[in-house]
């Protein structure tokens, strides 16, 4: 979280490329690595897929335009966990981050099987 947090904050002194994706990124690595997290036992495409979903569905609520909604995502929690507009490149962004998370799962030295 303090990486992402980190983009976002210091996206002045960063690269582009970094400080315009990295932040929906490591999101998206968040999201995968809580639901690998509440669902140990289950295969890693599991919290994949899951996680890909949760942030499509956020990034897709982000068209629903009603007051209330719009109210809570003016504040800083709102917009951490709501966003503020629909972005299409989002959703390659936390594509690139869940995956990356996968992926390092499946490497992870730890995982070695007997």
């Amino acid at each position: 979280m303090a990486l992402g947090l980190g983009s976002r904050v210091f996206g002045d002194v960063l690269p582009v490329f970094v400080a315009e994706h990295f932040g929906d990124a490591l999101w998206a690595c968040m999201i995968y690595f809580g639901f690998r997290t509440c669902y140990t036992h289950k295969k890693i495409s599991f919290s994949l897929w899951c996680s890909l979903a949760f942030c499509f569905a956020i990034e897709g609520s982000q068209l629903y335009q009603a007051s209330w909604i719009i109210y809570l995502r003016e504040t800083t929690l709102g917009a951490f966990v709501l966003g503020k507009g629909f972005l299409t490149a989002d959703l390659v962004r936390y594509t690139a981050g869940a995956a990356s998370a996968a992926l390092l799962d499946l490497a992870w030295p730890w995982r070695k099987r007997s």
